[in-house]
């Protein structure tokens, strides 16, 4: 079934920025990075090539149809399955957002490009800015994200230093805690120096509570991550979902023909899953849908072989089966 939305994606619920509209401009999965938690899987192509990959026309042609449509969220988000700052328009495309919607505009990228001064300008065009820091050393750097050759734990902290000092907007850092990779003391001191040269405005905490990219990929608990919160200060929050949701792995039956909203509806929830993984709860969130309609479109694209689902400690996520 044809999706009706190419780019777009949600509104998605997003525990940082609300209700969530996706954009999504680089091909899936081309990063800059290969982390071993990335909950979308092994990098297919490592690059730090920014390219024209999608047409921003076209992007905006679609949001200007969704507008139409009444849409309603918090931020427009510029984020999707892979690093957008590798797209050599981001700073075009996000004027053109901003002439068509008072919608806030907020990237969410590895910040591994940001030593680059124009990918800081055109970051500097958006409200808020979510950018990673998951080690405080090389070695630790090269075992969680396996960044491209040319990209050092130093080039990335110096480019978000030096952004933090031309962006007037908000800077959201996240750290993203792997046990037994960045959870020791000394890797903690190191990471609250680099915090401390950064200046972010918020310094969000995450692990691993959604299916991985490397198997044996272990999540901190709650008190842990509140524990490395602690230690680190004040502007800390913990964004790691450890809500209870539970679903089977598999819902029998055949989902039944449908057309019109529930086939809109059937094209937005694979949009979602091609962007990540998502529980039942996320599905019925993000389609604003009850949990037996989800159910229904689980069911027969389970058994059409489109999507499968995954267990991450007694949670079942449901993902797209890419090619």
């Amino acid at each position: 079934m044809a999706e009706k939305k190419k780019y777009l994606y949600g509104p998605v619920p997003s525990r940082r920025l609300g209700r969530s509209l996706g954009v999504d401009i680089v091909p899936f999965k081309v990063c800059t990075l290969d982390c071993v938690y990335c909950q979308l899987g092994r990098t297919s192509q490592k690059s730090i090539e920014r390219k024209d990959y999608v047409p921003v026309e076209a992007v905006l042609a679609e949001l200007r149809e969704r507008l139409a449509e009444g849409l309603e969220a918090d931020f427009i988000t510029i984020s999707g399955s892979g690093e957008p700052t590798l797209h050599c328009r981001l700073g075009e495309l996000i004027d053109g957002i901003k002439k068509i919607s008072d919608i806030p505009v907020a990237v969410i990228t590895n910040g591994t490009l940001l030593y680059r001064e124009d990918v800081r300008a055109d970051c500097a065009k958006a409200d808020v800015v979510m950018p990673s820091l998951d080690a405080g050393d090389e070695e630790a750097f090269r075992k969680i994200n396996r960044p491209h050759a040319d990209i050092s734990v130093e080039r990335l902290i110096g480019g978000l230093c030096a952004f933090r000092d031309g962006f007037a907007g908000e800077l959201a850092l996240e750290v993203f805690f792997v046990e037994g990779l960045n959870t020791d003391a000394e890797q903690i001191g190191k990471i609250k120096d680099a915090i401390s040269r950064i200046r972010p405005d918020k310094v969000q905490l995450n692990t691993a509570v959604r299916p991985t990219a490397e198997a044996g990929v272990e999540r901190l608990d709650v008190e842990g991550l509140q524990a490395i919160a602690k230690e680190l200060g004040q502007r800390c929050e913990i964004i790691a979902d450890f809500r209870p949701q539970r679903c089977g792995r598999h819902i029998e039956g055949k989902a039944e023909e449908v057309s019109g909203s529930p086939a809109s509806k059937m094209g937005a929830l694979l949009s979602m899953l091609k962007r990540r993984p998502c529980s039942l709860n996320d599905i019925c969130s993000g389609l604003g849908i009850g949990r037996n309609e989800a159910l229904k479109y689980i069911a027969g694209f389970q058994q059409e072989g489109v999507i499968d689902s995954e267990e991450k400690d007694g949670i079942f996520f449901f993902k797209f089966k890419a090619n």
